[in-house]
């Protein structure tokens, strides 16, 4: 069993930066990819595939946003630069092992002026 914990979420201005983690417990050595997906459509924001290192991202999320691994925290990063308005939504962690998928319980993120 793999555990997610989303944190990070908060109101931002537009053009303002944010730092989503979702730290991992449990049994995770079997995760081969984890990415980031926002609101209850699980629209793909970014994902990361272990063995390769390959991150990529939804048409909206290029150049604004960057995935990554803390390997030493055991956290799946998602900076978010240049925030606009319509990135505004819950953002939902997840990760797939060669059993299972899981997801965390969602932090909220609102760009707003």
């Amino acid at each position: 069993q793999v555990q997610l914990a989303e944190s990070g979420g908060d109101l931002v201005e537009p053009g303002g930066s944010l730092t989503l983690s979702c730290a991992v417990s449990g049994n995770s050595n079997e995760i081969y990819v984890m990415g980031w997906y926002r609101q209850a459509q699980r629209e793909l924001v970014a994902r990361l595939t272990f063995s390769s290192g390959l991150s990529s991202y939804s048409q909206s999320a290029k150049g604004r946003f960057t995935i990554y691994r803390d390997n030493a925290a055991n956290t799946l990063i998602l900076q978010m630069n240049n925030l606009r308005p319509d990135d505004t939504g819950i953002y939902y962690c997840n990760a797939i092992d060669t059993s299972a998928t899981y997801w965390g319980q969602g932090t909220q993120v609102t760009v707003s002026s």
